[in-house]
């Protein structure tokens, strides 16, 4: 959730990038520019989405979320990306999230999913989402009908035939 944005909660010093693919592979892209990129443009992204942060430290953090767990996601044998400073004295950050995943069915396995996040500096603006499908609108309404369903409906009571007897 949501379907047809993948960029979920966020803050203004976060954001989280919502993935298809449950446990499995995904490649991700992380660019650093000096002004904003040029549109990434084709069939092969979904639309862009961007949103902008604030940014108090020079150097760019990349985590997972686990169940509950924050877990540092940076490869150890990768430099980090530090941002250009800014020349204004703004704290801001664009981020523009682009994504593909060949099979869109969330679950387990290789989706051949893949995102590409661009950020540069700029002053603090409007998010862009782009607009929800009716397919979108579909999948956002079951998925809600899905976690709407009491958890009583998935148990089994079960009658001790051996009374007397320990497991």
């Amino acid at each position: 959730m949501p379907f047809g944005w993948r960029c979920g909660p966020a803050t203004d010093a976060g954001a989280v990038v919502l993935t298809t693919t449950d446990t499995g592979p995904l490649q991700l892209t992380v660019q650093v520019h000096d002004a904003p990129p040029a549109p990434e443009t084709g069939g092969e992204w979904e639309p862009a989405e961007e949103i902008s942060l604030h940014v108090d430290l020079p150097a760019l953090c990349l985590a997972t979320l686990e169940q509950g767990d924050i877990l540092d996601a940076w490869p150890e044998d990768e430099p980090p990306l530090h941002l250009p400073p800014s020349t204004d004295g703004d704290d801001w950050v664009r981020m523009r999230l682009y994504c593909h995943a060949d099979d869109p069915e969330p679950g387990i396995g290789d989706h051949g999913e893949r995102h590409l996040i661009q950020l540069w500096r700029a002053p603090r603006t409007p998010p862009v989402h782009p607009d929800i499908t009716d397919a979108d609108r579909q999948a956002r309404a079951d998925y809600a009908s899905d976690m709407a369903t009491p958890v009583e409906d998935y148990t089994t009571t079960y009658t001790d035939t051996h009374p007397g007897e320990q497991d």
